[in-house]
C-alpha cells in the first residue's frame, strides 16, 4: 500500500500508483482491473486485493465511500459529457472526489489536453463496444497486418499524447504481445 495525497489534497493509501504499474510492466507482472460501481462490488474489489478498478466518473464520491484504497480510474461517458470544457471539468471533479486517473473514449487531442493539465489519463483501444459500428462490429481487432500496424500506431500516438496506459480489449494475442513490447 502506497501513501499518497489525492488530487483533492486528502491523505490516502492506494494499492498501486502509476510508477508501480510501469514497474510491473517492466517485470512482466500482470495487474488485475475490474469495473465496479455497486457498493458490494466496490467492497469486494478492495477485500480480495484487486489492483485497479474502473468506475463511473459521475459516482466517484459514492465509489470512495465503499472503496478507499483501490486505484480507481473514472470513466467519463462519451455521450453524457460532450464539450472539451465539460470533459476537463468532469475529469477534475472526479479527481477531486478521489479518482486517481480518468478514461474517456475520445480523440488523441483530448488525451493530450487532459495530460497537459497534469491529469493521469488512459484510453481504450481494440474493441471499444460503443464504437463498434464504426469498426465493423463486435469482433477481435488486429488480426490482419494492416489492422495490427494501425493499432500499433494508435498506441504510440496515445503514448505521445501523454496517456500513461491503454485499456486493450479483444486484440489478437500475437498483435498485443508485439505492441506491448514496443510501447
Amino acid at each position: 500500500m502506497k501513501a499518497i495525497y489525492t488530487f483533492g489534497a486528502q491523505p490516502a493509501r492506494r494499492t498501486v500508483t502509476i510508477p508501480c504499474m510501469r514497474k510491473a510492466k517492466a517485470q512482466g507482472r500482470k495487474l488485475t482491473q475490474v469495473t465496479a460501481n455497486a457498493p458490494d462490488e466496490l467492497r469486494a474489489a478492495e477485500e480480495v486485493g484487486i489492483d485497479m478498478i474502473v468506475s463511473d466518473a459521475a459516482s466517484m464520491g459514492h465509489v470512495r465511500q465503499h472503496n478507499k484504497t483501490t486505484f480507481c480510474t473514472a470513466a467519463i461517458k462519451l455521450t453524457e459529457v460532450k464539450t472539451t470544457d465539460d470533459i476537463l471539468s468532469a475529469a477534475l471533479d472526479a479527481l477531486h472526489l478521489g479518482a486517481d486517473a480518468v478514461i474517456t473514449p475520445r480523440s488523441f487531442d483530448m488525451v493530450e489536453t487532459l495530460s497537459k493539465e497534469g491529469i493521469p489519463v488512459t484510453e481504450h483501444l481494440g474493441l471499444v463496444p460503443r464504437k463498434s459500428v464504426a469498426t465493423g462490429g463486435m469482433r477481435a481487432m488486429g488480426k490482419t497486418a494492416d489492422e495490427a500496424l494501425e493499432l500499433f500506431r494508435d498506441f504510440k500516438r496515445l503514448e505521445n499524447a501523454g496517456a500513461f496506459a491503454v485499456e486493450s480489449e479483444v486484440i489478437c494475442g500475437e498483435t498485443m504481445t508485439e505492441i506491448a513490447r514496443r510501447t
